[in-house]
């Protein structure tokens, strides 16, 4: 055999090696019967410990089971930190992160993301009565931030006169606008919502100021080397937006019947619409 027919023979060799392997990690999973996902432990409303149950649930949960069902397996659903999901992912503990994980250039470059499933938007959140109706009337007002979180930025960006004033975390930075050491707070809506809940019948004395300063969209973590899984977790998601699961599991877990009491602006998409 010449040497230019073995070279292609070996090129083909190699395409036909890794076309394998990249449908071998779905037909893995197809074959175990389960699809491990990773979730957030700690963080209501999308993964904690019910406990009554002792079992984890909450929005990522559920999306990790609808995702399961439509693959025709069993969800395992694996509790993680903030830090550790990316790691469990690429080292292969896990088969895909449902798990809070908001799109970044820089995550992207680490993972494979699909197409979203949750959008989240940081609003300023103020004491009515103050006149400050609009990001722009916070111009030399104090605004409470948690140290260390992106949301800081999105106020400079938005208000540059703004004073931030950080917090060492979310709780202690909303406690100082009840307190009056801050004309403002900015955190998810989410994180807002559950904390204003806290305040009973006081929490109508607030109000959101719009627009939103800042947008967080989630989707599912896929390996970089998992085009076939990727492609099999965006049908599974589509066709929970299509059944309308999608819209049930969101109205379970931040409808008007929970405590969060948000609307579902948004449909299951690509990633960039």
């Amino acid at each position: 055999m010449n040497k230019p027919i073995r070279k292609a023979l070996c090129v083909l060799a190699l395409c036909a090696t890794a076309q394998w392997a990249h449908a071998g990690q779905l037909e893995h999973i197809k074959a175990r019967g389960t699809l491990v996902c990773g979730v957030l432990g700690t963080f209501a409303p999308f993964g904690y410990t019910d406990p009554s149950t002792r079992s984890l649930v909450g929005y990522d949960v559920d999306f990790c089971k609808a995702i399961a069902t439509q693959l025709g397996v069993k969800a395992q659903v694996k509790p993680m930190s903030v830090a550790a999901r990316i790691p469990e992912l690429q080292q292969g503990r896990v088969d895909v992160l449902v798990a809070g994980l908001a799109y970044t250039r820089q995550r992207a470059r680490q993972v494979a993301f699909s197409d979203s499933y949750y959008v989240g938007y940081d609003y300023l959140l103020v004491r009515k009565g103050q006149g400050l109706d609009s990001p722009s009337a916070l111009s030399g007002k104090r605004v409470g931030v948690t140290d260390g979180g992106i949301v800081g930025s999105y106020v400079k960006r938005a208000v540059p006169g703004a004073v931030l004033v950080g917090y060492e975390d979310t709780p202690t930075a909303f406690a100082a606008l009840v307190q009056g050491k801050v004309q403002a707070f900015i955190a998810s809506e989410m994180l807002e919502r559950r904390l204003l809940s806290k305040l009973g019948a006081a929490s109508s004395r607030y109000q959101f100021i719009h627009p939103a300063l800042g947008k967080e969209v989630w989707g599912v973590g896929v390996r970089k080397d998992a085009p076939h899984l990727l492609a099999a977790v965006n049908r599974a998601l589509v066709a929970t937006e299509q059944s309308g699961q999608a819209a049930r599991i969101f109205n379970q877990w931040l409808g008007a019947g929970t405590l969060y009491k948000m609307q579902r602006d948004f449909r299951i998409q690509p990633m960039g619409h």
